[in-house]
């Protein structure tokens, strides 16, 4: 699936009469086929994808809606990209700047012999509201989590590590049809569970403990990414009232959820709840993230994003509370906002699981 298309038509809005892509995710999502070296260039009639000799063969099978060309040492990228420029008449160039350093997008200005003008908000909009193609790979890559998850529960038990449960989530998904994980899992486990972003280490599980697992596979190149906090043999009152304050902001910011209200909307209907049950002080992020072909996407559903959501968005539905030195809870989904709300892409159940 291309949508060298529905790039064009940005073109003439934005006064265009080319756009350059450089970073792999980007040149996937307008041409179907990932690259993590070379170019797409999509002026208002032709599109070509630049790669080298390790991917050309591939390119040329998968690579849509582009012609497909070879750049090595007597041929570089940029006399490919410039001459390609001249023989469309391209005058003003666009291309993204987003993952591009400063120094490089001063080379590739100084090879192309012109001003490049920063233009990567044209796919960050577009991708901003996926299509059903996207759905329907991040709701597999989802599935494919959430089998693992099932098979790793009867895994966990008081002197496993947390590095043990890590690759157990890595491997279980690879299994099951994954391509690699959309991030590097947090598992953890005890008092390190109060670090949003803890890194797996040897620390064995104990009774008594929680375990937060935070974790995704990747499907056709998009994410999946949820998280679920299990207790090990007990639960204390504390850690229930905990989890059932989190679950219940979670459903409140679901409640919430959908196109046309802010990100800042949705993030404050779950956040009032963690708040009014005295825990404010330890909900320090936001409520969600958007994702696909990257794991972290604008928009977000945080107090800084004060516009309002597309319908098609995907994004993550994932409060939390986090005492330090203790203990932390964090549930977390993922929705696909329409006008009229959202659908919970996420099956796995939510209630406090006591393995």
């Amino acid at each position: 699936m291309n949508n060298i298309e529905s790039i064009r038509e940005k073109l003439g809005e934005r006064g265009l009469d080319a756009l350059l892509l450089l970073t792999e995710r980007n040149i996937r999502y307008a041409a179907g086929f990932p690259i993590s070296d070379g170019a797409v260039l999509i002026t208002r009639r032709f599109a070509w994808m630049f790669t080298d000799s390790r991917y050309i063969e591939a390119a040329q099978a998968h690579a849509e809606g582009v012609e497909v060309e070879l750049f090595d040492a007597e041929n570089p990228l940029t006399a490919r990209i410039k001459s390609a420029l001249e023989s469309s008449e391209c005058e003003k160039t666009g291309a993204e700047e987003r993952g591009v350093s400063h120094a490089r997008w001063q080379e590739l200005e100084k090879a192309l012999g012109r001003r490049l003008y920063p233009a990567g908000d044209i796919l960050s909009r577009l991708r901003a509201s996926k299509q059903e193609y996207e759905v329907r790979s991040i709701t597999a890559a989802q599935r494919i989590a959430e089998s693992a998850l099932d098979e790793v529960l009867g895994f966990i038990r008081p002197g496993v590590t947390e590095r043990e449960i890590a690759a157990e989530l890595t491997y279980r998904m690879m299994l099951h049809g994954g391509e690699g994980n959309s991030f590097d899992p947090i598992c953890i486990t005890g008092a390190k569970t109060s670090m949003p972003h803890g890194v797996p280490g040897d620390c064995e599980i104990r009774y008594g403990d929680f375990v937060t697992m935070d974790f995704g596979c990747l499907k056709n190149g998009y994410c999946s990414d949820m998280t679920r906090t299990v207790a090990v043999g007990r639960a204390d009152d504390e850690m229930k009232a905990v989890y059932g304050t989190v679950l219940r902001a979670q459903l409140a910011g679901i409640a919430a959820a959908r196109a046309g209200v802010t990100g800042a909307e949705i993030h404050a209907a779950a956040a009032d709840v963690i708040a009014a049950a005295g825990y404010g002080a330890y909900f320090g992020h936001g409520f969600g993230h958007s994702l696909g072909l990257e794991i972290h996407e604008k928009p977000s559903a945080a107090p800084s994003n004060k516009k309002t959501m597309p319908a098609g968005a995907v994004i993550s539905a994932e409060p939390g509370i986090y005492i330090p030195g203790r203990f932390g809870v964090r549930i977390e989904d993922m929705l696909y906002l329409t006008n009229d709300g959202s659908v919970n892409l996420t099956h796995a159940p939510k209630e406090l699981i006591v393995l």
